[in-house]
């Protein structure tokens, strides 16, 4: 059989004209041969699920990237002679929860996606079970899904470390970080994240109705799962362990400033920068879904960049009229602020939403800061007002301005729950119960070791600084420690 081919072409160099010529031919099909595709269907399935893969494993170094943010940001934000303390705890929470939440956690938070009455099914609506330290995972297909959900756990851990800063000893934040990444976290993502969980969007029953009508709670990427458990968990640490000297004395209270503000600017911009693999790469795949997952993930860091610059900008002007001055730290938590209330919604909303809902988060962030400070809780960083209230509010946010349509392009349910109220008594729910799990929780490992005198460091120890007490170190800033009046009990206090 022949083919008639025909094209235009053009015989002169940068004409006007166009294209100005036809050439047309005849090819006989005998002698193409066969054609050969390009690729095979599985292989294309291989390539999107290594696309997914790799998608997951670089969004999960990012979000580990977080964990030098959080380093660099507390230790400009506490004195000098802390500064090796607060870096050593951040190692730590990474470290511990690496083994603990492999040995434990996962399978708590995951376990085996299957039901008791499904053989082999471990799990309940409560807490996940089986797969211990990664035992099911012998074919060497699913590692990436336990790395990207061991950094979401260092996270949670870290965050406490702010609110107890300067105060507590090792050993103390040692069995509470156990603790959190071996129980109390994985709890709540079980509830939320697993397919059998509760409250989950990915839960549906024998009758496939899920157990919180109609979608279950909707937490994209963690406001509540992350950013409360970790936030409460730290205000109940600061309750229990009570205040630094000088807080909330308005003479000697500038004796508290932290070291560096460089250090914390710089600690913000590389969470920033982090969160785009937070939220982002919660959409757990790239190549999958014919492009959708890959144009999701990045709305999803528009509506994360929207809201972060939105916290930022309202404070800005905030400490301006009402402090008479620009605020570096201020700003600083504005932008922490948009970023943990984005964090729920950044997949179910429209870009101007998330401007609203980092404006409100910034409000949110200055009304709890000085709430708590009202109560005499001493949180150095505000962990809770940023992480704790801030992650309330991006939960109960879902509820608000979450659209059908981004729901169903997201999860896919096709429904009016938002316009019915029905999701915003989900995403209340959530926040009731994580707040009482994790404050309960918490109180039995926090009180305990207060009680027992295992929490707080001596009063001498915290005047010297938890680097020389706790670490051995000789000198703060480069400067040796006899220099500056430690040589002697009870010296006076400086503001290092």
């Amino acid at each position: 059989m022949s083919v008639n081919a025909c094209f235009w072409t053009s015989t002169t160099a940068g004409t006007e004209n166009g294209f100005n010529q036809q050439i047309c031919a005849t090819v006989d099909s005998s002698t193409i041969g066969d054609s050969t595709p390009l690729a095979t269907s599985a292989q294309i399935d291989t390539l999107v699920t290594v696309t997914d893969v790799m998608w997951i494993l670089v969004a999960g170094i990012l979000v580990f990237w977080m964990q030098a943010g959080f380093a660099m940001l507390e230790a400009g934000s506490v004195r000098a002679k802390n500064t090796n303390n607060i870096l050593f705890k951040n190692l730590m929470d990474a470290s511990l929860a690496a083994i603990t939440y492999w040995l434990l956690g996962y399978s708590f938070a995951f376990g085996t996606e299957r039901y008791i009455y499904q053989s082999p099914g471990m799990d309940n609506r409560f807490i996940g079970a089986g797969n211990w330290a990664l035992q099911n995972y012998n074919n060497d297909t699913d590692y990436h899904s336990f790395f990207f959900q061991w950094a979401f756990a260092g996270a949670a851990a870290t965050i406490v470390s702010g609110c107890v800063a300067e105060r507590c000893r090792l050993e103390a934040y040692f069995i509470y970080t156990i603790a959190l990444t071996t129980f109390i976290y994985p709890v709540v993502a079980h509830w939320v994240w697993s397919s059998t969980g509760w409250m989950s969007a990915f839960y549906v029953d024998g009758d496939g109705n899920r157990y919180l009508k109609e979608n279950g709670v909707l937490d994209f990427a963690g406001s509540g799962v992350v950013h409360m458990t970790g936030g409460f968990a730290g205000l109940i640490g600061a309750v229990a362990i009570g205040p630094r000297k000088y807080f909330n004395d308005p003479e000697n209270e500038h004796k508290l400033k932290g070291s560096s503000d460089l250090l914390a600017a710089l600690g913000v911009i590389i969470l920033w920068m982090g969160w785009y693999g937070f939220n982002a790469g919660s959409t757990l795949g790239a190549g999958s879904g014919d492009g959708t997952y890959i144009n999701l993930a990045a709305k999803v860091c528009v509506t994360t960049t929207i809201a972060a610059a939105m916290g930022a900008i309202t404070c800005m002007v905030y400490s301006r009229i009402v402090k008479g001055f620009f605020d570096l730290t201020f700003c600083l938590n504005g932008v922490l602020a948009g970023l943990v209330s984005i964090t729920a919604p950044c997949a179910t909303v429209e870009p101007w939403a998330s401007m609203m809902i980092g404006l409100l988060g910034a409000f949110v962030y200055i009304g709890a800061s000085a709430g708590i400070k009202k109560l005499g809780i001493d949180d150095p960083l505000d962990a809770f007002p940023i992480h704790g209230v801030c992650g309330a509010w991006g939960v109960i946010s879902n509820g608000i301005f979450a659209t059908r349509s981004n729901i169903a392009r997201t999860y896919g349910f096709e429904n009016d729950a938002v316009i019915e109220g029905n999701q915003f008594r989900n995403q209340l729910i959530a926040v009731i119960v994580i707040a009482g799990w994790v404050s309960f929780t918490s109180s039995l490992i926090f009180f305990p070791l207060k009680y027992a005198g295992l929490l707080r460091v001596s009063e001498e120890d915290e005047e010297k600084g938890l680097d020389a007490s706790e670490h051995g170190t000789k000198d703060v800033g480069g400067l040796p420690l006899q220099s500056m009046g430690y040589e002697k009990k009870n010296s006076s206090t400086t503001n290092v």
